[in-house]
């Protein structure tokens, strides 16, 4: 079947993705030049008045002088600079972000989340990688589209295709980005033809300052070093303009030199101020060797070499070796740099390895078809903990990573179509439940309001009884129906309880009853037994939650006295942090004597099955993982989880325990009143 013609426009686009154009940094700035020889020997004869700049020939980098020679000695170069390795040009490097995973919604809001950094050029990389998978997603919404088009009968000819409002936010907003960045690149080289144009002033200043012979020497050396100060201070130009513009610049140096007649006394006075200068970049260089960013360390470095060509030369002696020092820390760092991108190389590798024991672990999870939802939910769950996984690993080399993951999505996606078939079968059931439960709750809301005591709680236990056996309802209104069920059934047992707590007593008989119980507790004496002591606690407590309200005055008094009583003697009886949790789970329960625990019970049980089917989740990826490099790694956190577990499985079932026996004398009260 042909493809609408928009489904073969964004294949051509993600087969051939256009490259992102963006000015940076290294695009714009030429490779550092080396450093000019000075003249081999100068001679003591008077020279000839030059010819001005516009009337002679272009002269090449080897041809043009840095620094005035010295008039009676001749001066060695200084050793040419070593270029940038042009692999690996990036500077600052951006955060790697895998976004295979990402649907077209989420790659939007990705996008959009982008755009909110100032420095656009940042974000390139990430933006590129963007819209890559966007095109790779749109593509395949648009076939998925198209075939649901075919298969409702449509003609192919007659389907007309187009953006979805997904793809119309997701290009409105990649337009915003095109802006902003060509807005940037704008900007940049306006700035450089700023910069140009200053540049070019200053050359005209030192042509004049040439030519003008009414100035001392001292003023016109001030004005020079003036004039170099303000050179070396203007940012980048057009790199069209880089090469002539600046040996226009040192050809006009040198015809200064040449003007001035500086004597020997002040070259050495300005080729020391120069050792003194690199003698510093040195330093810095090395203190770069250290430096834990590799990005920040090469961006650095960059400056120093753009700072070491724009100073002079230093005496004679010095030459070699302040460049072996300097050059010798810059060998250090690009050393570092390449090793830390070859180290990155081997994490893809081992990353791509620990990716395709999942995919062989996804594809043994959906090899077979399950027959019950709590298969089907099971399954899932290893598959999200499996997803989980596969996000927490790093990015794989880029020739395999579209492969490696529509595999592994593959079998995932094959899954998930498979478990929609099951529980879209499962709907009308849930749908029958849920009339049912409805009907539960108009009864209780009636039985709420009556005052029968007796009857009431006997048909309103029997309610939550048929609630508990009715089936599930979905998800989205299960909380819903079952909080109106149970504020029907709070609401009749706070009632209840309101009204039978007004029969008790005043609150001064109540006040004396807590006093006695107090002084009763302070002289009990503990015996050998530690059940025994344990039951005689919680007979405290049980009485003490029996006594109703007292007045408001004693109340704070009495309670504290009471808890730090009852927290002494579990000091005593050294009783652990588990046994004083039981204890404290049953003083809750007393004092809610007269409410309705199945919520409570229900929620317990939900605790301890998903408990269980996390430790059968954790020993099959430790099956899954005893065969994988990186299992010595994943085990011992699995184990310490799954020994956690099943002491919090323990607790529950304690708790439960204690659950039933209190809903069991709540029952037999219920109906002997």
């Amino acid at each position: 079947m042909d493809e609408p013609k928009e489904m073969q426009n964004e294949t051509m686009e993600a087969q051939n993705p256009q490259p992102e154009v963006e000015a940076t940094q290294s695009e714009q700035t030429p490779e550092p030049l080396a450093e000019q020889p000075a003249e081999s020997a100068q001679s003591d004869a008077p020279k000839t008045e030059a010819e001005p700049i516009e009337n002679q020939p272009q002269a090449t980098a080897a041809e043009q002088p840095v620094e005035p020679a010295d008039a009676t000695a001749e001066q060695p170069a200084e050793p040419a600079a070593e270029a940038e390795p042009e692999a690996e040009a990036e500077i600052e490097e951006e955060p790697e972000v895998d976004y295979s995973a990402y649907s077209r919604e989420e790659l939007t809001e990705a996008l959009k989340e982008l755009l909110q950094t100032d420095d656009i050029t940042k974000i390139k990389n990430r933006v590129g990688a963007i819209k890559l998978r966007f095109a790779e997603a749109d593509k395949e919404a648009k076939k998925a589209a198209f075939d649901k088009f075919i298969e409702e009968g449509g003609n192919k000819d007659e389907y007309e295709g187009g953006d979805d409002s997904v793809a119309e936010a997701y290009r409105k907003i990649y337009s915003v980005y095109r802006e902003r960045r060509q807005k940037h690149i704008d900007e940049v080289e306006a700035a450089k033809k700023r910069n140009l144009e200053q540049k070019q002033q200053i050359l005209e200043e030192l042509r004049k300052l040439i030519d003008d012979d009414s100035e001392s020497l001292k003023a016109s050396y001030d004005q020079f070093n003036t004039i170099q100060d303000r050179w070396k201070a203007i940012g980048e130009v057009p790199r069209a303009e880089l090469n002539g513009l600046w040996q226009n610049y040192h050809f006009l140096i040198e015809q200064f030199f040449n003007k001035v007649k500086i004597n020997k006394e002040l070259i050495l006075l300005d080729q020391k101020k120069n050792l003194e200068s690199k003698t510093l970049l040195c330093e810095k260089a090395e203190e770069l060797i250290v430096e834990p960013s590799i990005a920040k360390a090469a961006k650095e470095l960059q400056n120093l070499r753009e700072q070491w060509r724009e100073i002079g030369p230093v005496p004679v002696e010095h030459n070699d070796e302040i460049w072996a020092r300097f050059r010798n820390a810059a060998s250090q760092i690009d050393e570092r740099r390449r090793e830390h991108y070859e180290q990155r190389r081997e994490e893809m590798e081992k990353n791509l390895m620990a990716k395709q024991a999942l995919i062989e672990k996804a594809q043994e999870l959906t090899a077979e078809k399950p027959t019950a939802t709590k298969q089907w939910n099971e399954v899932s769950a290893q598959l999200d903990e499996l997803l989980k996984v596969w996000k927490s690993i790093g990015p794989v080399p880029r020739e395999r990573n579209e492969e490696v993951w529509s595999t592994f999505k593959g079998s995932i996606d094959r899954f998930y179509a498979e478990k929609k078939q099951h529980f879209d079968a499962v709907k009308d059931e849930q749908s029958e439940n849920y009339n049912k439960k409805i009907d539960l709750c108009l009864q209780a809301e009636a039985i709420a309001k009556r005052d029968d005591w007796k009857k009431a709680t006997e048909e309103l236990l029997k309610l939550q009884d048929e609630w508990k056996h009715i089936g599930p309802v979905s998800r989205k209104v299960s909380e819903k129906i079952w909080q109106r069920f149970r504020g029907a059934c709070d609401e009749f047992f706070n009632r209840k309880s309101a009204y039978f707590t007004e029969l008790r007593g005043s609150e001064q008989e109540n006040l004396a009853k807590k006093e006695a119980i107090l002084a009763e507790l302070k002289a009990y004496a503990f015996g050998d037994d530690k059940e025994e002591n344990l039951t005689a606690i919680k007979d405290f407590q049980r009485r003490w939650m029996e006594v109703g309200f007292v007045p408001i005055a004693d109340k704070q008094r009495l309670q504290k006295e009471f808890r730090d009583t009852i927290n002494a003697m579990f000091e005593k009886l050294k009783i652990t942090a588990r046994e004083a949790e039981l204890n404290s789970f049953r003083e809750t329960l007393h004092s809610n004597a007269s409410g309705d625990h199945g919520n409570k019970k229900s929620q317990l049980m939900e605790q301890i099955q998903k408990l269980r089917g996390d430790i059968n989740l954790w020993e099959n990826n430790l099956g899954f993982l005893a065969n994988s490099k990186q299992a010595d790694l994943l085990k011992a956190e699995f184990e310490k989880k799954m020994q956690s577990a099943r002491q919090e499985i323990a607790l529950l079932e304690a708790k439960l325990k204690i659950l039933n026996t209190e809903e069991a004398g709540q029952a037999e009260a219920a109906k002997e009143k």
